[in-house]
C-alpha cells in the first residue's frame, strides 16, 4: 500500500505522535514562561529560535491528528487548570529519569555504581507511578481513552502555541 493511500496512522505511529506532541507542548510552555527571565541577549536569541522551531513542529504534528487511530473531533472545552500542566511536567521528568537511569545501567561496569543506579531506577519507577496515578485520578491523563488522550494533546499544543513569550 502506498503511503498516500493510507487513511489512518498505524497504532504505534499514533502513540509516537502523542508522545512527541505532549513533550514538545510542555517544552514550549516552559520556554515561553522562562524567556522573560533570560537576560543574556545571545541566550535569549537561542530561546526565541527554539520557541519558533517548537511552534513549527507542533503545527506540523497537529495536522496528523485527524488521521490518528482513535481520534475523535471534539468541541471546544474549557482549558484544564494549570495543575494539569504541572503534573504533566512532573510526569515528563519522571519518565525521562527512568529512561536515563536504564541507559546508564547498561553503560556501567562498576558494581557499586550499577547498584546505585538500579536502586535509583526502582525509586524513579515508583515515582513515575505515583505521578501517573495522580494524573489519571484527576483526569489529566486519560491513558485508557485514546480519543480523549489525543484531545488533550491538541488542547495542550494549542495552548502552548497561543501563549505569549
Amino acid at each position: 500500500m502506498e503511503h498516500e493511500e493510507r487513511k489512518l496512522l498505524a497504532w504505534h505511529e499514533t502513540l509516537e505522535l502523542h508522545e512527541l506532541t505532549a513533550f514538545q507542548s510542555m517544552g514550549l510552555m516552559k520556554l515561553k514562561m522562562s524567556i522573560k527571565k533570560v537576560t543574556d541577549p545571545e541566550l535569549k536569541e537561542l530561546y526565541k529560535k527554539c520557541i519558533h522551531d517548537l511552534e513549527g513542529n507542533l503545527r506540523e504534528l497537529l495536522k496528523f491528528y485527524p488521521s490518528a487511530q482513535g481520534y475523535q473531533a471534539r468541541e471546544e472545552e474549557d482549558l484544564r487548570e494549570d495543575m494539569g500542566f504541572f503534573a504533566a511536567d512532573l510526569l515528563g521528568l519522571s519518565k525521562t529519569l527512568v529512561r536515563n537511569l536504564a541507559v546508564a545501567i547498561t553503560e556501567t561496569a562498576t558494581p557499586s555504581l550499577r547498584k546505585t543506579f538500579t536502586n535509583q531506577l526502582m525509586g524513579a519507577i515508583h515515582g513515575h507511578e505515583r505521578v501517573f496515578n495522580y494524573m489519571h485520578k484527576h483526569g489529566y491523563y486519560p491513558a485508557y481513552d485514546l480519543g480523549l488522550l489525543l484531545g488533550h494533546d491538541i488542547e495542550n499544543a494549542q495552548k502552548a502555541l497561543q501563549m505569549k513569550s
